[in-house]
């Protein structure tokens, strides 16, 4: 096991005309900056999943499909994650529940923070998304980033401002850093304790 963590940004819409990448770029940006996280941006669209089409969570069977297995294995690099998550009628997107679908035993006993953007401030999505968290053995933080709608509007590539994402700090920066000490407390305490069963495993 690393001793440098490993945070993946996942990028959890994959429509042609999402804004979330915008918002993940920045975020990656922040942790990165931090200095002490190993970050990558994961981006749903990257991966050809198909609907969760398994005889049982690979918790119960393995997976039979290469593409699932696939991001199993890309899930299982990382050792916490940021879901950046649009709101979808007060929920996830489908892409991201059908992505966190997919995997069991990877996102175990690994802590995330959110990113959400929508009605708001994509709360409903995030605390949907918090307790699917629970579901898969997660840790979430309590701190979260929300971008509300004035400043959606303000920062989206197809409105008529199109401000870059610094233009908004001042709501959500501290949002921002505030969940990236939670993760980071979680992130250290997680790791330690896998690496502590897995010694008394072997």
């Amino acid at each position: 096991m690393s001793l440098t963590p490993r945070i993946a940004i996942i990028l959890g819409s994959t429509r042609d005309a999402r804004f979330g990448q915008k918002p993940a770029e920045w975020i990656a940006e922040k942790a990165r900056a931090r200095g002490t996280w190993e970050v990558e941006l994961v981006d749903l669209k990257d991966y050809d999943l198909p609907l969760f089409n398994e005889v049982a969570s690979n918790a119960w069977a393995p997976s039979e499909d290469p593409r699932a297995i696939a991001w199993q294995k890309k899930i299982a690099e990382f050792d916490g994650y940021i879901f950046v998550t649009a709101e979808y009628n007060r929920s996830i997107t489908g892409a991201l529940k059908n992505a966190l679908d997919q995997a069991y035993v990877e996102w175990n006993r690994k802590p995330f923070g959110i990113v959400s953007y929508g009605s708001v401030g994509g709360t409903r999505a995030a605390e949907h998304l918090r307790t699917i968290g629970i579901e898969l053995q997660m840790v979430s933080t309590r701190a979260a980033v929300h971008i509300g709608m004035s400043d959606f509007f303000a920062v989206h590539p197809l409105g008529q401002q199109n401000k870059p994402m610094s233009d908004i700090e001042g709501s959500i920066g501290p949002s921002a850093e505030a969940m990236m000490d939670d993760l980071d407390w979680w992130v250290d305490a997680t790791m330690a304790k896998r690496a502590d069963a897995q010694r008394k495993a072997a």
